[in-house]
C-alpha cells in the first residue's frame, strides 16, 4: 500500500518514536474482519529475532531467556511458532513469565502435515493452543504444501484441510488463517476449492531469493506477505556488496538485511536466541536505506534456497 510504502521510506526516527515504537505495534492492517492484524509486528520486534520463532524453530535450538528478553526488553509482542519446533509447551512457561497480557500478543503457529486433513486440523489446532496456554490463536498457517497422505492429491487434502481453518476461523478459534511456503499455482487451486483467501502466505526472503511474482501477486489478493530467513541463515552476512552497505551505513550486516526486506514491504521474522542479536534486529527503524541501494539489494537475487524449496510440489 502507498501508506505503508511511506511510512518504510520516512527520515530516520527520534530515539523518543524507537521507544514508542518498540513498545506498541503501530501499524495494523485489516484482515477482512473485525480481527486486525500488525503488519510490522515482528519488524519492531523482527518477530523474532526474538521472536520470529520468538527463538523458536526446529533447527538451531529454543532459548527461554531470549523469548522472555525479547517480551520484556524489547517490546516484541509477536510469536512465531509452529507444531513442527516442538516448543510451544516452553513458550507458555515463557510468555507466563514475561507477565505480558496475552491481549497484547500476537501468536502464530503452523499446522504440521501428519495434522493434515478435515479432522485432524481441528484436532491439532486445539491441541497447539492447550500447550501454548491460550483460548484462540492470532494466526494459524498450513506450514507446507505437501500433504504426504497416500491414496489422496496434495491438492484434494489442502482443500479439505483448508475448509477446517475456514470453520477455525469463523468460529473464532483462530483470528485469522493463512499458509507458509505456497507458492501461486497452489494458491491458485486453493482459490478454486475453497470460499476464505488466505490472509497470510509466509515464504522464504532474503536478498538471494526474493520471489517478486509471488509477492505481487499475494498483495493484488490482499494476502500479506511474511518473509522468513531474512538472513539467508547467515550466507547474506559475508557476502561483499551487504558488507559494503554495513560499512557505509554505520550498521550490521544484518541489520542490513532486515532493514531491506521492511523497505521492501515484507513482513519480516528473523530468528535468534542470542538476547544482544534481538537487540541488534531490532534497532532497524532509526535509518534507511537509498534507494539506488534497495535496488543493489535486489539484484543480487539468485534463486537460491536456504530452506526449503516448494517448486516441485504440485
Amino acid at each position: 500500500s502507498r501508506r505503508l510504502s511511506l511510512l518504510l521510506r520516512r527520515p530516520a526516527l527520534s530515539s523518543a518514536a524507537l521507544a514508542l515504537l518498540q513498545r506498541f505495534i503501530y501499524y495494523w492492517v485489516n484482515l477482512r474482519g473485525p480481527v486486525k492484524w500488525a503488519l510490522l509486528g515482528l519488524l519492531l520486534l523482527p518477530r523474532s529475532e526474538a521472536s520470529c520463532r520468538t527463538g523458536t524453530s526446529h533447527q538451531g535450538g529454543y532459548s527461554h531467556d531470549a523469548v522472555v528478553h525479547a517480551l520484556q526488553k524489547c517490546g516484541i509482542r509477536h510469536i512465531d511458532t509452529a507444531k513442527r519446533y516442538g516448543c510451544e509447551s516452553l513458550l507458555q512457561k515463557a510468555i507466563k513469565e514475561s507477565g505480558v497480557k496475552r491481549e497484547d500478543l500476537w501468536i502464530t503457529t503452523k499446522l504440521w502435515h501428519s495434522d493434515y486433513g478435515y479432522e485432524n486440523t481441528t484436532k491439532a489446532c486445539l491441541e497447539s493452543c492447550e500447550r501454548l496456554g491460550v483460548d484462540y490463536l492470532d494466526l494459524y498457517l498450513i506450514h507446507w504444501p505437501d500433504a504426504h497422505i497416500p491414496g489422496k492429491s496434495n491438492r484434494e487434502v489442502r482443500a479439505e484441510t483448508w475448509r477446517a481453518m475456514e470453520e477455525l476461523y469463523e468460529k473464532g478459534l483462530c483470528r485469522s488463517i493463512g499458509v507458509s511456503n505456497f507458492l501461486i499455482s497452489h494458491l491458485e487451486q486453493l482459490k478454486e476449492d475453497c470460499v476464505i483467501t488466505p490472509h497470510v502466505n509466509q515464504v522464504e526472503y532474503h536478498p538471494f531469493q526474493r520471489p517478486q511474482e509471488l509477492v505481487d501477486y499475494c498483495r493484488s489478493r490482499d494476502i500479506v506477505f511474511e518473509g522468513y530467513c531474512p538472513l539467508a541463515k547467515g550466507e547474506a552476512l559475508t557476502h561483499p556488496s551487504i558488507i559494503q552497505l554495513a560499512k557505509k551505513y554505520g550498521r550490521t550486516p544484518a541489520q542490513i538485511c532486515i532493514r531491506w526486506s521492511i523497505q521492501n514491504g515484507i513482513v519480516t521474522i528473523p530468528k535468534s536466541t542470542k538476547a544482544e542479536r534481538i537487540q541488534e534486529n531490532c534497532k532497524v527503524f532509526d535509518f534507511t536505506i537509498a534507494e539506488d541501494d534497495v535496488e543493489i539489494l535486489n539484484g543480487m537475487h539468485d534463486g537460491r534456497h536456504v530452506s526449503w524449496d516448494p517448486s516441485l510440489i504440485v
